[in-house]
């Protein structure tokens, strides 16, 4: 509740301690806890106190640490800051209670749970309560204001409060008086607010005269995995921990609700892609630029004007072709410079080879075309491989061979032309071990895509297309090779040119498993709660909100379908293809979600199983 709701802004000089015993009474029938504002006489000064009630009892009593006394606001002539009170318990409404700016209250039976009550301008100074209180353990703070509204003041509050709860790492409750209030000389909007780690969850409606409630579910989980993996917030505490001694902790238990909750909050189905259009327009360009500085200051450092890339008309290689021709243009260099190759093997189907070919004309790359199944054919022969003698063995040696064939060509060429070799591969692929190893596409000089995931690529190829940005022919390919079927293509195929190997029929649905890498590299979730997340995101294609994808593609997966590929991701990316990752070379790391080079974000060793996860991804049920 807001800054003195028990009194009213406007009305202070009415101090009734009956209207808090109401509250009391009236509390005691209600479940949760709840900090009410209200001004209290303590040893002949008065305070802007924030009251903690539950069960009919008081907690405690957080005080205003901070009144101001600038422009509309003067309370330092009628209110003591908190400093100023010696005492640190009083008696209120017949009970004997701890008060101060001090105080958190831990609810025990709620891990991670602890909140902090501060109160208006608290959160305006440099140094506000909240931060001390977030580093002594309070994962939730609330703000009880009065503050008036005038023009802009929504859009500073929000900023106040997003930049609040970041900082802190913590769920930030904000919320100011409403039409209740006197507008002899101000106005009141009525603004509440929560955010999680710089995240709005909810926000009420603002100017109207009925009363409200606003609620958001905090993921407490979350938040400790933030501070626990942020060093610097330990570090913090620590620089200040003569400080962090002075609070008191009071404990509490809820009365929770039985059995299971519906979540109310809302759960993107691809968290690497913005919903919102112009969001996502901005963060498509921004990729852009994070993939082209890499790029370029490596040809810059390494004196090297040349680029080498294989281009097999599919959305990894058309997104590294992309990003070499901006880098190009970026350093006023000629794209003829980018040396691309279409390099067909056994299995490539017309339309993946054609779009490659006019890809990298509409782009006015110098272009180049390598048969390598005379090379692969030559090493079968050589191993003895079954194919070599007319038999169709399309074994896993049979796949490598090409993805290797492919890669030496590369290599080589760039030795011959004094150029890098760009790598293609993508986040999804390297977190599922789809790669080729060594002398494969899991090898270049540099890797643009290195931790750009499948989902998010698609949609930045779509951003240069609809944008013509190499013209109308370019956009044409582009829309094309977004609507192939992905496949590396290793495999001949059957008539009609369809491939035989379908990657998503394999590896799983890219959708979800770029949802499952997210949430366990981003905040090392565990799978039951992975695919608590994935069902709620998921289960109901009508439900929530989709960017931009076409009705006739957005897809529903049942908690079954969701445990079968969550179990794929967690054999493969926790027990099968850490090797691939301790050896990837350099690339630029794009997004909050992380990279998974071991020299950034995700350091594991080779061997590690997967035997933990397996266990905890069986508690999940079967549907």
């Amino acid at each position: 509740m807001p800054e003195h709701e028990v009194a009213g802004e406007e009305l202070r000089e009415e101090h009734l301690e009956q209207a808090l015993e109401r509250l009391l009474e009236a509390s005691l029938s209600l479940k949760p806890a709840f900090v009410v504002g209200a001004p209290l006489v303590i040893d002949a000064s008065l305070y802007n106190c924030g009251v903690v009630i539950q069960g009919g009892r008081i907690l405690g009593v957080a005080l205003k640490s901070y009144p101001p006394n600038h422009r509309e606001f003067y309370e330092l002539r009628q209110f003591a800051p908190a400093g100023e009170l010696v005492r640190r318990e009083i008696e209120l409404c017949g009970q004997r209670v701890p008060v101060g700016a001090d105080l958190i209250f831990d609810v025990v039976n709620v891990p991670g749970l602890s909140f902090f009550a501060e109160i208006c301008e608290d959160v305006w100074v440099a140094l506000p309560p909240s931060t001390l209180a977030a580093l002594a353990g309070a994962s939730v703070v609330v703000n009880l204001s009065a503050s008036n509204i005038t023009v802009g003041k929504d859009e500073y509050r929000h900023a106040l409060t997003a930049n609040q709860s970041a900082r802190t790492l913590s769920a930030y409750v904000y919320t100011a008086a409403g039409p209740g209030e006197s507008t002899t000389d101000l106005a009141w909007d009525g603004q509440a607010l929560i955010y999680e780690n710089g995240v709005l969850l909810a926000e009420s409606r603002r100017f109207v005269w009925e009363p409200q409630l606003v609620t958001a579910d905090v993921d407490l989980e979350r938040l400790r995995q933030e501070r626990g993996r942020t060093t610097s917030f330990g570090a913090n505490r620590r620089a200040h921990q003569d400080m962090l001694k002075a609070f008191r902790h009071v404990s509490l238990e809820l009365e929770l609700p039985e059995g299971p909750l519906e979540l109310e909050r809302a759960v993107a189905r691809f968290p690497y892609v913005p919903s919102d259009r112009n969001l996502r327009a901005k963060r498509c360009g921004e990729v852009y630029d994070i993939q082209v500085q890499g790029l370029a200051k490596r040809l810059r450092s390494s004196g090297i004007d040349k680029l080498v890339i294989g281009v097999s008309g599919g959305l990894d290689s058309t997104q590294a072709l992309i990003v070499a021709a901006h880098t190009m243009d970026e350093l006023k260099l000629p794209r003829t410079n980018i040396k691309a190759y279409t390099m067909p093997g056994f299995a490539t189907s017309s339309r993946t080879y054609n779009n490659a070919l006019s890809l990298m004309r509409s782009l006015g790359v110098a272009t180049g075309e390598i048969d390598i199944r005379p090379s692969s054919l030559q090493m079968m022969q050589d191993i003895g491989h079954p194919y070599a003698e007319g038999q169709e063995r399309y074994d896993v040696t049979f796949e490598n061979i090409q993805a290797g064939e492919r890669t030496s060509h590369l290599f080589r060429l760039a030795n011959q032309l004094n150029a890098l070799v760009v790598g293609t591969g993508d986040l999804s692929e390297l977190a599922l071990g789809w790669c080729t190893y060594g002398v494969g596409d899991h090898m270049s000089h540099y890797n643009v895509n290195a931790s750009v995931p499948k989902t998010l690529i698609q949609y930045l190829i779509r951003f240069v297309a609809e944008r013509e940005q190499f013209g109308p022919a370019a956009s044409a390919c582009l829309l094309d090779i977004l609507a192939t079927e992905i496949s590396p293509e290793l495999v001949p195929g059957s008539s009609g040119g369809e491939p035989h190997q379908k990657t998503e029929d394999i590896i799983g649905p890219y959708e979800l498993q770029d949802f499952n890498t997210y949430y366990a590299t981003r905040y090392g979730f565990t799978p039951v709660k992975i695919a608590y997340l994935a069902l709620n995101a998921w289960q109901d294609v009508s439900q929530g909100t989709w960017p931009d994808v076409p009705l006739e593609k957005r897809h529903q997966y049942s908690l079954a379908e969701i445990k079968t590929w969550l179990k794929v991701f967690v054999q493969r990316f926790y027990g099968a293809s850490q090797y691939k990752r301790s050896c990837v070379p350099n690339g630029p790391k794009v997004g909050s979600g992380g990279s998974l080079s071991p020299r950034g974000d995700w350091r594991v060793p080779s061997d590690a199983e997967a035997a933990v996860w397996l266990r905890d991804l069986e508690r999940i049920p079967a549907n």
